[in-house]
């Protein structure tokens, strides 16, 4: 699987080829799929650009994108959207409201009120995307966690951005997370350890995403011009790695 994340905390000042609108996402997402992606993760925005958890933002959002491809479509959950773990948990639990749910929600294991966020997902009926960062107790406390075997899978999100050392990073991310449950992994990295993380997923077989939330640039350095481009260098890339592990 090639989850294409499209936006993330981005904004306007990335370039233009940043979706930001409904209407940008939905046609960026349309792209991306006729390119390959199979999943979608996407940062519904305000009009001024700002993540938000809001439903009035994440409905149109899920209903436009909805209507131009038909691979699972994920949102975030990330503080920062939503700084204060009490109010950040109300909104999700508003979605209850709304005509339709996303189909999965990250869930960053190391942010305070996780685990409730998780389990009120859950009673939604919306799948968890469990993300473990590098650099965090994320990986010790989804570990210990009750819920761990009840989500949809696990990303292990290497925050290290160095082209020569996020490889590294990564497979210690992966021995720390052990068994994960028994619940799949989809590797992925940042930056310039986007790619270096991309090709390790590859040759471990595992699941592994890339759009312009995690890198603005091609493996040679060129600006990306769009998600779906990226998406095409990422299944050549993960075809290549597969074929020589």
């Amino acid at each position: 699987m090639v989850q294409v994340c499209l936006n993330g905390p981005r904004g306007s000042a990335d370039g233009a080829m940043v979706p930001l609108t409904p209407e940008a996402m939905a046609e960026s997402a349309a792209q991306a799929v006729a390119a390959g992606a199979t999943d979608i993760h996407v940062h519904p925005k305000t009009p001024c650009g700002r993540d938000s958890l809001s439903p009035r933002v994440i409905g149109p959002v899920l209903e436009t994108i909805r209507a131009r491809v038909s691979v699972p479509v994920g949102v975030t959950t990330g503080a920062w959207a939503e700084p204060d773990p009490a109010a950040r948990l109300k909104r999700i639990r508003s979605w209850a409201d709304l005509p339709l749910l996303p189909d999965h929600a990250s869930v960053n294991w190391h942010e305070q009120g996780a685990e409730e966020i998780a389990a009120a997902l859950i009673d939604l009926g919306v799948g968890v995307e469990a993300g473990i960062w590098s650099g965090t107790d994320g990986a010790v406390r989804f570990t210990a966690s009750p819920l761990g075997e009840r989500v949809l899978r696990v990303l292990a999100e290497v925050t290290d951005t160095a082209m020569d050392t996020a490889e590294d990073t990564a497979r210690g991310l992966l021995a720390a997370l052990g068994r994960a449950h028994g619940r799949p992994v989809l590797l992925h990295g940042e930056d310039d350890g986007a790619w270096p993380v991309l090709r390790l997923a590859g040759e471990l077989g595992l699941a592994t995403r890339v759009g312009l939330e995690d890198t603005l640039f091609l493996p040679d350095g060129e600006r990306a011009l769009s998600n779906a481009q990226l998406v095409a260098e990422a299944l050549a890339q993960y075809g290549c790695a597969q074929r020589s592990s």
